[in-house]
């Protein structure tokens, strides 16, 4: 073939559906899948795959519509000088529908970064299967499955949902390490607003079915919503900082002006002495983390926890902390979920565990206990003694009951656990604890109180605690940081061998 006629069918698939459908993309608000691409990468750095790639389709006349490309671009570029391979579904070429072809070029992609050990991250914006192509595009939806699962815990997965994406589009992300979505250009739900008119007789909106406000509130599917395409692409190319190349790589270790023994006393203005009254776990976490700077995620779901990444002498660890800001930091279903799936990509990418707790219980009611708060709470503790990685843990105010358990204990494998020194940690908030014990005296609010007095000296201090050696040390908190620092510097080399076993059974 003539050096013109591949260079006219590689200029082909640079205008993917032509230049009115990316007029109306642009319409949208939403940039085309190769400027997406050129955002999110370094400069010049894009090197892309399967350019040539056309559907073999020939029912509906599509034989007659083949645009090459086939409505996806693939390749691999840097991201801060991080490899990365990626791809972004092209919605001006047959509504970025999936068909056989699109779906190869995708799973050779996957094929690639596994072997290259890189992370993949995944542009969606698709008006779904290609129906024209029957069963060929559900197969090209089951092999990127697969690959999903193949790749879980090897390296890392990006899902971006930067247009549609429903039906059977929806488990890839789903199966993927992370969800980001841009506000109004994007959603996701297994059947749409016309599906659900016509079983249930329900009549709702795009936007209030699947819109990335429900996933970032309601569902907690989605870890973070942004305003545009450039905003959600940028933060990407930030939050990489955090996210190790594959399950074998060593923690970078970044450059940091802020010395592991800046002292914290900060904290003793933001942690009450009441441990009934709220304050915002946030700002403990941008006091201890390098340049005070913390990436939430899922800031908007479940917000009794909060779960995100910072830097600490440069190491990137993952932090999961109650907060008492919200349900007075108990612990629920959704909070339970939330952090165990957040520990378990720390533990699967060696990113080390950094606990802060301050947590009165878990959530009571009926509405917990039927919706299997037994099994939802199992899925946290679950999570922190399956975990590998270094676990550093500090009781700030209080830990009671099973909630003390299940959050990062020694009794669950918490490799350095310190608490300070005004610390409570019991079976049970003294109060209440007093009013079980000494049910005789319910009526008499002075002895209560006394009573409360002796039971909160003698069983609610980290005193009784450290000496049944569950804690390693009560410490100050103005030493807070330099201690994380210092656990970090002697766990770097943890090494943990189980039990044999084909797979475990979580509870899920």
């Amino acid at each position: 073939m003539h050096t013109s006629t591949i260079q006219k069918k590689r200029n082909e698939t640079l205008i993917g559906g032509g230049k009115e459908r990316v007029v109306n993309q642009h319409k949208k608000g939403k940039l085309t899948a190769r400027e997406r691409i050129k955002v999110l990468l370094d400069k010049n750095s894009f090197e892309e795959y399967g350019v040539f790639a056309q559907h073999r389709c020939d029912n509906f006349n599509m034989d007659k519509n083949i645009i090459t490309g086939d409505g996806v671009v693939t390749g691999v570029g840097k991201i801060n000088g991080k490899t990365c391979f990626t791809y972004a579904q092209d919605f001006t070429v047959f509504g970025g529908s999936l068909g056989e072809m699109h779906a190869k070029k995708i799973c050779n992609l996957m094929d690639m970064a596994a072997k290259a050990k890189a992370p993949l991250i995944c542009i969606n914006d698709s008006g779904g299967a290609r129906i024209q192509e029957g069963i060929d595009s559900l197969a090209g939806y089951g092999d990127i499955f697969q690959r999903n699962v193949n790749l879980s815990g090897v390296i890392p997965q990006i899902s971006l949902i930067m247009g549609p994406c429903a039906g059977g589009a929806v488990y890839s992300p789903a199966l993927t390490d992370f969800i980001f979505m841009t506000c109004n250009t994007s959603f996701m739900f297994v059947t749409g607003p016309a599906v659900v008119k016509s079983v249930t007789y329900e009549q709702i909106t795009t936007e209030k079915l699947g819109g990335a406000s429900v996933h970032d509130k309601k569902t907690g599917i989605v870890d973070a919503v942004f305003n545009n395409d450039i905003e959600l692409l940028t933060y990407i190319r930030k939050f990489m900082r955090f996210i190790p190349n594959s399950n074998k790589e060593v923690l970078p270790v970044l450059t940091t002006t802020d010395t592991p023994s800046r002292p914290t006393h900060a904290l003793e203005g933001i942690i009450p002495s009441n441990p009934n009254t709220p304050y915002d776990i946030r700002h403990v976490i941008s006091i201890i983390a390098d340049e005070n700077q913390f990436t939430e995620i899922q800031q908007n779901f479940a917000t009794n926890i909060v779960i995100g990444f910072a830097h600490m002498n440069g190491t990137t660890v993952g932090i999961v902390a109650n907060q008492p800001n919200s349900l007075a930091g108990c612990l629920d279903i959704n909070a339970s979920r939330k952090a165990a799936r957040f520990i378990r990509f720390c533990d699967a990418f060696n990113i080390p565990i950094v606990t802060l707790v301050d947590v009165p219980g878990f959530l009571p009611g009926t509405n917990q206990e039927h919706n299997a708060i037994i099994k939802h709470g199992a899925k946290l503790a679950y999570a922190y003694a399956e975990a590998t990685v270094p676990k550093i843990t500090i009781a700030l105010r209080k830990a009671y009951g099973g909630a003390y358990i299940a959050m990062g204990s020694k009794h669950l494998g918490g490799d350095i656990n310190y608490a300070l020194q005004d610390a409570e940690i019991a079976v049970m908030g003294p109060k209440g604890a007093v009013e079980i014990i000494f049910s005789k005296h319910v009526n008499d609010p002075e002895k209560l109180e006394i009573l409360t007095k002796e039971y909160r000296k003698k069983f609610a201090t980290p005193i009784t605690t450290a000496s049944r050696c569950f804690l390693d040390d009560i410490i100050s908190s103005s030493k807070v940081r330099f201690k994380i620092c210092y656990a970090l510097e002697i766990l770097k080399h943890k090494s943990i061998s189980g039990y044999w076993k084909k797979h475990d059974n979580l509870p899920l």
